[in-house]
């Protein structure tokens, strides 16, 4: 039977009921198997009644067959799959490239707590920027051992040979991805930064699309905040940090090829921005420019949105072997012929023993107290800390500091005693490559599994641009992991996504 039948019923008397009461009774019948458990859950309240800013899209769930909701599901997969809307899996013997999974649920965030997000996503940009430039430059907070000297000089992606180059408008990291996460008690916590390529804003793009396509009129009444800015806003980021100033600068994706886990998105920005994507083959340096051969011939560009690592951008300066990069990009850019985005040597700021400190760079450039917390922090490389890990393995989940995509981690409630072991062993013979962080309870939303809503984890990557102006898109990707109980949301350990609304009031 429809559930929407059981609406009509519900309703016939339309206000026989107190709201709460309508909205308790549809519960019974759409989420009737839904256990919101010992976590926050972002939908529900502690007595199991859908929170003020979830109202609109409870009902609206709750007047859905299970018919209709599965064919709104089955067309936005379609959809994907149509228009190569993928990742890959390295290494997967079923093969590499799937549709990113998606869940027609979204997650909601209401006015106010996106405002508390937004100060603490700006202060956090601003403040790693002016950790970047003091290292390559003055190193005053070395100096003064606010951040231990060696956490910066043993960190895999700190370059030393690029001390005193200056970057246009000093600004390293163009484009972050900070991740964010809530414990039991709602709180949200900065769990990493991404400051070196971070990916997944395509899918942000294209799930709203899917989600305007399955709900065409429930946007304008639910008051979401649009998200179709970010390629306009990272277009006028990235002419903003042109070298010379020139007054219609020539702005490129620069992406590693077709076998990169992040290609669609590469060549997505690219259409949405009106530039061209390029791999190393299709650039030149000549008089220490940079230039992209076209039919026409040589073209002059001046700002690179570089999706490949440094260690593969220049066979001149870093690995010999590298086939993606372009021979004298370096040069270009010690130059000042070209600018990078995000700037070479920027993963030193999102290498996870230098998290730990990202709350006192706050506070010594900012004279502020961060707004956002960090998730409670080990090193590894400090004999206490590294003593405590060992002795509470069961209970931590331990990263290794330059690992992204779940790779690399250990989770203490859900591992073997021999992954433990072997964990313990890598800690003890490179201790500098391994942080230590409590188990938190990472909040809930609902999530469709086999016809019913599940609790499942998710987490947040909102988008920052710093150009002109510090730009935040109203949203983000929101990361749901799918496996039940699993506390990895990452899609090459099977996590999918959600859309993010950011709505313009509280409810």
């Amino acid at each position: 039977m429809k559930r929407n039948f059981f609406w009509q019923m519900i309703f016939a008397k339309k206000g026989s009921l107190p709201m709460d009461q309508n909205l308790l009774a549809l519960s019974v019948m759409f989420f009737e198997n839904y256990n919101r458990g010992d976590f926050f859950d972002e939908m529900f309240d502690g007595k199991s009644k859908p929170r003020p800013h979830y109202r609109r899209l409870y009902e609206r769930f709750c007047n859905l067959s299970e018919e209709e909701f599965e064919q709104k599901r089955q067309a936005v997969d379609v959809s994907f799959m149509r228009q190569g809307i993928t990742f890959t899996v390295y290494g997967d013997e079923q093969g590499t490239e799937r549709i990113f999974p998606f869940d027609l649920s979204p997650r909601i965030i209401p006015r106010s707590e996106w405002e508390y997000l937004e100060k603490g996503l700006a202060q956090r940009i601003t403040a790693l920027n002016l950790f970047l430039h003091d290292v390559y430059h003055e190193q005053k907070i070395l100096k003064d051992k606010v951040v231990p000297r060696w956490v910066v000089e043993t960190a895999s992606h700190f370059r030393p040979e690029f001390m005193g180059s200056r970057v246009p408008r000093d600004i390293y990291i163009h484009i972050c991805g900070t991740d964010l996460i809530r414990d039991d008690k709602g709180q949200y916590f900065v769990l990493e930064d991404n400051g070196r390529c971070p990916s997944g804003v395509s899918y942000v793009l294209e799930n709203r699309l899917a989600m305007k396509r399955a709900f065409p009129n429930f946007f304008h009444q639910a008051g979401v905040r649009p998200v179709d800015l970010y390629s306009q806003d990272l277009l006028a980021t990235l002419r903003y940090v042109s070298p010379d100033g020139r007054e219609r600068p020539v702005c490129a994706v620069l992406t590693p090829g077709v076998f990169n886990s992040a290609y669609f998105e590469h060549c997505f920005l690219a259409q949405q921005m009106g530039i061209e994507v390029v791999e190393g083959r299709d650039l030149v340096v000549e008089d220490d420019t940079v230039y992209m051969r076209t039919t026409k011939g040589l073209t002059r560009v001046d700002v690179l949105y570089r999706r490949l690592d440094d260690d593969f951008l220049d066979p001149e300066v870093f690995r010999s072997d590298s086939l993606l990069g372009v021979p004298g990009l370096v040069r270009a850019v010690r130059a000042g012929k070209v600018t990078l985005a995000n700037s070479i040597g920027t993963g030193v700021a999102d290498d996870k023993v230098t998290y730990r400190f990202v709350p006192d760079m706050i506070k010594y450039y900012l004279g502020e107290e961060a707004i956002i917390p960090n998730v409670p922090t080990f090193l590894a490389s400090d004999d206490k800390e590294r003593s405590h890990i060992l002795e509470n393995l069961p209970d931590l989940v331990v990263k290794a500091a330059n690992e992204s995509g779940g790779y690399g981690m250990l989770i203490g409630p859900k591992s073997t005693a021999a992954e433990r072991e072997k964990f313990a062993r890598m800690i003890k013979e490179n201790p500098r490559n391994f942080i230590a962080q409590p188990t938190l309870s990472l909040s809930r939303s609902p999530t469709m599994c086999e016809g019913n809503f599940e609790g499942r984890h998710i987490d947040l990557r909102p988008y920052i641009l710093y150009g002109d102006k510090i730009r935040i898109m109203p949203g983000g990707l929101t990361r749901v992991a799918l496996r039940k109980g699993s506390l990895v949301v990452n899609s090459s350990q099977g996590g999918g996504s959600k859309d993010t609304w950011v709505l313009y009031g509280d409810e």
